[in-house]
C-alpha cells in the first residue's frame, strides 16, 4: 500500500478493529464510556516504591496518608522491571528485598479496606542481564545496529516496546497480576519505547506491514517516515487493545490505562486515544525551565478535547522536574499547590504521585492534604458537567508531525503557546479543541474558532471549518494555517483562502529584520481589532510572513506593513518606505460568521517576546470574531486563569490567581493575593442564582442579577477562588 495514501489510516484503523476483536474471542469490546468505576473517583494517590522499599517502609503511614487526604484511589507500584509481589513469572525481577513479603499485596488490602479503587503500576521500559541472555531479541537496538544499555543505570538493558517483551512476557505479567489481586486496571509508564528500534522484530513487522526498511531520517517527506509514522501508531495500539482485552477476560470491570495522550507533540493520535480509553491520565508533573504556570491547565484542555466528558486526572509531583532528575527532592509549597489547582480548575482530578516509599523531606505532606481536604468538602461542585466557555483553541498533531516534524516546537507548538497566553491575559475562558474532531456534534458548543499556525490541513478538514463560520462562528488564523494539506505538501493557495478574503503569493519571508506595523485610520474611528492602540501610529511586526494578495481590491486594511529595513549602522535606521498597501491582517465578515487572519507569525512572536502591542491584537480579533459577549468577565489588577464550568444543579467559575513576580519562571515562593475582582457571570438561559458563595475563602459575596447576569466583587484571591452559584 501506498505510505502517502490518505486512506492508509483507514486501514490502520481497520485492522485494529479486527485484531481486537479477534482477541476477546470474536465479539468487539464494548466502547469505552462512562460505565464501570471510572467516573467515581475524584482524588488519587500514587506511591511508586523504588527496589529497596519492601521491609523499610510503613504501609500503615501511607495508608493513613491515603485515609487523612480522601483520596478515594490509588496507583501502586506492581511489576515490570522490578515486581514487588511474589511473582511466578519467569525472568520477572523480584526487587531483592522483598524476601517472602507481598509489599504491592499488602497495601492493596489495606486501600480495598478504604474502598479505594486501585490500580497497579507496570514500568517495562528496562530489564536486566538474564532477560538480555535469555531472549536477547528483546532488547531495542540503535540505528547502528547495537543493542541499547539503559541511559541511567548500565545493569539494565532498555526493551523493545513494539517486540514480544511487551506482547508476550508483559503480558503474562500483567495477567498474572490481574489474577492475583483482581485490581481495577493496569496503568503503564514508559510503555511505548524509548525512541526508535531497529531490531529484527521491528525490521521484519515494518516491512511486512509496508513493504518498506524503516527510516534512518525523521524528515516527513520521506515516504518510509510517514508509513512509520502510522505503523509504529498502530503497533502501539494493538498492544493497548491486546492487554485491555487480556485484562478484561480476568476482570470485566478492569481496563488497561496507558500513560499516554497530550497535545500537538504527543505522540499517539489523540482522536484514538480518546475513544479507546475510558479514563486518562495527564502526566505532566510540574514545571521546568520557562514552562508558564498554566501548562497543567492546557494538559487538562487537551486531554479534554478527545476525552470529551469522560474523566481525567491530573499527575502532580511533590518533587522537581528538571533534566537532572532530583527525584527525591521536594518542591515549596505555593508550586505545588498552584500547579495543582490550575489542573482542578481546568477540570482535572488531582492526582499526587511520590517516589519511595522512605519519606526523607515531609515538608509536602501538609501541603497535599490541606489541598486534598478543600477537594473533598467542595466534590459536589467540582463534578463537572461541561465546561461553558465559547472559545475553542484548535490544535493539531498532524501538523505536528508532517508540517513541523523536527521543528515541531517552535514551528507548531510556540505558536500555540502565544495565543493561549494572550488568551489568559485576556481572562477569556476557554478550550482546546482536536483538529480531528472539527465536526459540529465536537464544535457546536463555541461561537469562535482559533487557528494558531494549524498549518496542515485535510479538504476534509478545510469544509468543516467552512461550515463552522457558514453556521455563524468566527475564526481567527495566523501565519501558514491550511497552506498545506494534511501530509505536509504545499498547496498553491491556503485551503481557507476563501474565509481569509486572501490568496497565497507564492513566497514567505522567513526571517524579517526591524519590520514594523502601521496602524491605519485616524484615532477613535479604527477598526475594532486596533482597540486600546489609539496612540500608536505603528507598532513592531513579527519575524515571519507569508506574503499574500487580497481577494477584494477595494479592501481598507486596518494594518499594513513596513518592510525591514537597515537596523545599522545607527545612522541608517530610518525606513525606506513608510507606507504600503500591504494587508496584514485579514479581517471580514464571512457568510453567517467572522474571520480574522494575520498572515505574520503574531502569536510565535508574542510567545518570545511577550510584546503588549502584540497581546492586544490577539485579545481583539477574538473578541471581534466571536461577536458575542464574554460568559465571565473579570475586571481588576493581576494575571488570573478563568474557566467556567456546569455541574448538576450549579454553575461554577475558577479563578486561579498566577501573579507573581516569578510566574514565568518557577517556584514560586509565595503568593501574592489580588486586589479586588469585579466578576459578571451570564447565566444559563431561563436560569436564576438560587445562591452564590465563594468556596475557598466560605464568604457569601453581595450579588447584583440583571438581564440573564449576576455580577459581584471577589475581595481578594490569594492562590484560587471559585465562584459557586445555585441554580
Amino acid at each position: 500500500m501506498n505510505p502517502t495514501d490518505p486512506n492508509r489510516r483507514d486501514f490502520f484503523r481497520t485492522a485494529a478493529a479486527v485484531a481486537a476483536t479477534a482477541a476477546a474471542g470474536g465479539a468487539a469490546p464494548p466502547a469505552a464510556g462512562q460505565e464501570g468505576w471510572f467516573d467515581r473517583p475524584m482524588r488519587w494517590a500514587q506511591l511508586t516504591l523504588v527496589e529497596d522499599d519492601p521491609g523499610k517502609f510503613d504501609p500503615a503511614f501511607w495508608l493513613d496518608y491515603f485515609k487523612r487526604t480522601h483520596s478515594d484511589a490509588a496507583c501502586l507500584s506492581a511489576g515490570g522491571c522490578v515486581a514487588y509481589y511474589p511473582t511466578k513469572v519467569p525472568l520477572h525481577y523480584r526487587s531483592k528485598w522483598l524476601g517472602d513479603r507481598d509489599s504491592f499485596g499488602d497495601l492493596v488490602a489495606g486501600c480495598r479496606k478504604l474502598n479505594m479503587v486501585v490500580i497497579a503500576r507496570t514500568d517495562p521500559h528496562a530489564c536486566h542481564q538474564d532477560v538480555c541472555d535469555a531472549h536477547p531479541d528483546w532488547i531495542a537496538v540503535d540505528a547502528q545496529g547495537n543493542k541499547r544499555k539503559h541511559w541511567a543505570d548500565p545493569d539494565f538493558w532498555v526493551t523493545c516496546a513494539l517486540g514480544p517483551y511487551n506482547f508476550e512476557f508483559m503480558t503474562a505479567v500483567t495477567r498474572e497480576i490481574v489474577s492475583l489481586y483482581k485490581v481495577d486496571g493496569i496503568f503503564s509508564n514508559r510503555w511505548a519505547g524509548s525512541g526508535m528500534c531497529y531490531c529484527e522484530h521491528c525490521l521484519a513487522n515494518f516491512r511486512s506491514a509496508t513493504g518498506l526498511d524503516l527510516p534512518r531520517g525523521a524528515n516527513p517527506r520521506d515516504p518510509a517516515r510517514r508509513a512509520y509514522i502510522l505503523w509504529h501508531q498502530q503497533r502501539l495500539f494493538d498492544l493497548w487493545q491486546l492487554w485491555d482485552s487480556e485484562i478484561r477476560k480476568i476482570n470485566p470491570a478492569a481496563r488497561y490505562i496507558p500513560n499516554t495522550g497530550g497535545g500537538a507533540l504527543s505522540d499517539l493520535d489523540m482522536e484514538r486515544v480518546g475513544e479507546l480509553a475510558p479514563i486518562l491520565f495527564a502526566d505532566r508533573q510540574a514545571r521546568s525551565g520557562l514552562a508558564a504556570p498554566w501548562m497543567n491547565g492546557k494538559s487538562a484542555k487537551e486531554y479534554r478535547a478527545a476525552m470529551g466528558r469522560k474523566p481525567v486526572g491530573g499527575i502532580f509531583s511533590v518533587g522537581e522536574e528538571e533534566a537532572y532528575r532530583w527525584k527525591d527532592s521536594v518542591q515549596n509549597g505555593p508550586e505545588v499547590r498552584l500547579w495543582a489547582l490550575d489542573g482542578v480548575a481546568n477540570g482535572m482530578r488531582p492526582w499526587f504521585t511520590k517516589f519511595a516509599g522512605t519519606l526523607r523531606d515531609r515538608r509536602w505532606l501538609p501541603v497535599v492534604e490541606d489541598l486534598y481536604g478543600w477537594h473533598y468538602r467542595n466534590e459536589r461542585y467540582l463534578r463537572n458537567e461541561e465546561p461553558l466557555a465559547r472559545v475553542g483553541m484548535v490544535y493539531s498533531q498532524q501538523t505536528a508531525r508532517f508540517y513541523g516534524a523536527e521543528r515541531a516546537r517552535a514551528a507548531v507548538e510556540d505558536h500555540a503557546l502565544g495565543y493561549y497566553e494572550a488568551l489568559i491575559e485576556a481572562r477569556i475562558p476557554f478550550e482546546m479543541v482536536h483538529d480531528q474532531l472539527l465536526d459540529e456534534a465536537h464544535t457546536g458548543r463555541y461561537k469562535l474558532l482559533i487557528l494558531p499556525n494549524i498549518a496542515a490541513l485535510s479538504t476534509g478538514q478545510c469544509e468543516q471549518i467552512r461550515a463552522f463560520v457558514n453556521r455563524g462562528g468566527g475564526i481567527v488564523a495566523t501565519h501558514e494555517t491550511s497552506l498545506y494539506d494534511e501530509w505536509g505538501a504545499r498547496r498553491p493557495d491556503f485551503g481557507l483562502a476563501d474565509l481569509f478574503g486572501a490568496s497565497y503569493d507564492g513566497a514567505v519571508d522567513a526571517r524579517m529584520q526591524n519590520s514594523y506595523l502601521r496602524l491605519e485610520g485616524p484615532a477613535g474611528k479604527r477598526h475594532p481589532i486596533l482597540a486600546g492602540l489609539d496612540d500608536a501610529e505603528r507598532i513592531i511586526n513579527g519575524v515571519s510572513r507569508v506574503r499574500t494578495r487580497t481577494h477584494d481590491a477595494s479592501y481598507r486594511p486596518p494594518i499594513t506593513l513596513i518592510p525591514t529595513y537597515p537596523d545599522l549602522p545607527m545612522e541608517e535606521v530610518y525606513p525606506r518606505v513608510d507606507k504600503t498597501d500591504i494587508p496584514e491582517v485579514f479581517v471580514h465578515e464571512a457568510g453567517k460568521g467572522r474571520a480574522v487572519y494575520f498572515p505574520w507569525d503574531i502569536d510565535r512572536t508574542f510567545w518570545e517576546i511577550l510584546v503588549v502591542d502584540h497581546w492586544k491584537l490577539l485579545r481583539n480579533a477574538a473578541d471581534w470574531a466571536a461577536n458575542e459577549p464574554r460568559p465571565v468577565t473579570v475586571t481588576g489588577p493581576g494575571l488570573l486563569d478563568v474557566t467556567v464550568w456546569r455541574q448538576k444543579d450549579s454553575m461554577t467559575v475558577h479563578l486561579v490567581n498566577l501573579t507573581n513576580p516569578m510566574a514565568m519562571k518557577g517556584p514560586i515562593r509565595e503568593f501574592i493575593p489580588t486586589p479586588p475582582q469585579q466578576v459578571s457571570i451570564r447565566l444559563p438561559q431561563g436560569a436564576r442564582a438560587k445562591k452564590v458563595q465563594l468556596l475557598v475563602s466560605g464568604r457569601t459575596p453581595v450579588v447584583r442579577e440583571a438581564n440573564g447576569a449576576i455580577s459581584l466583587t471577589i475581595p481578594s484571591i490569594l492562590d484560587h477562588e471559585v465562584v459557586a452559584v445555585d441554580l
